[in-house]
């Protein structure tokens, strides 16, 4: 049973545990970056990453851009995520600033880097725990392995206050996070020795009142940009 679970989410990689000793050595390094004491998982935040002015271009453009968000399993539900998603291009002057200072803040090759997505969340829209890693035993691997493989660190970035709701909730690991205009989160979906973390299981909560949008840039452990 151990044996087929690990199947099913991953196997420990060399590749993928020095990326993660490495990030994690420069996040802890940077004066502006906070761990997060959470045991087991490598979780930080950076305050006031990106300016008003910032986030709220990233806001018009998510607004203009959106549709309904998606799911990459085959055997997900239209309740599971109910948000709006919009991909960024990576190239445009509006973009590439933000895409590339999360790669500088990581030390991670710009290369490694899916696009850009924003997501909107109205009120009662959320996305249900999921992880940001791809468990192997699904039928969408084969094509995560074309496209750089697994993915290793995730760093989101909220570009509004929320009046209430719309925590992002790590429920195992005993965390959640109210929206902050500006505020950047990054984590580890790896454990120390390259295998996917079920601790960073995690859940974007129904938003109650008002509108949130946050930007997502997940990494890949070769290269998305071919």
């Amino acid at each position: 049973m151990a044996l087929a679970r690990t199947i099913a989410t991953g196997r420990p990689s060399p590749t993928r545990r020095l990326t993660g000793s490495a990030v994690a050595a420069r996040l802890e390094a940077d004066p502006a970056v906070t761990q997060v004491a959470v045991p087991d998982v490598q979780f930080y935040y950076r305050e006031n990453f990106l300016d008003e002015a910032s986030c709220a271009g990233l806001v018009a453009m998510i607004d203009a851009r959106r549709r309904p968000s998606t799911l990459l399993s085959d055997r997900g539900d239209a309740t599971f995520r109910t948000s709006e998603s919009c991909d960024m291009d990576r190239w445009s002057p509006d973009v590439r600033p933000t895409d590339e200072a999360i790669a500088a803040l990581l030390g991670l090759a710009p290369e490694h880097g899916e696009t850009m997505q924003g997501q909107r969340y109205a009120p009662g829209q959320h996305f249900r725990a999921h992880h940001d890693f791809f468990h192997e035993g699904e039928s969408y691997w084969p094509r995560m392995m074309e496209s750089g493989g697994q993915r290793t660190w995730t760093s989101m970035i909220y570009l509004n206050d929320v009046e209430e709701g719309g925590a992002t909730w790590f429920p195992q690991a005993g965390v959640k996070i109210a929206p902050q205009r500006g505020l950047l989160l990054a984590w580890n979906n790896m454990k120390p020795d390259g295998s996917p973390n079920e601790l960073t299981l995690h859940e974007g909560m129904p938003v109650i009142e008002g509108v949130k949008y946050i930007i997502t840039k997940w990494f890949r452990e070769g290269h998305w940009i071919k």
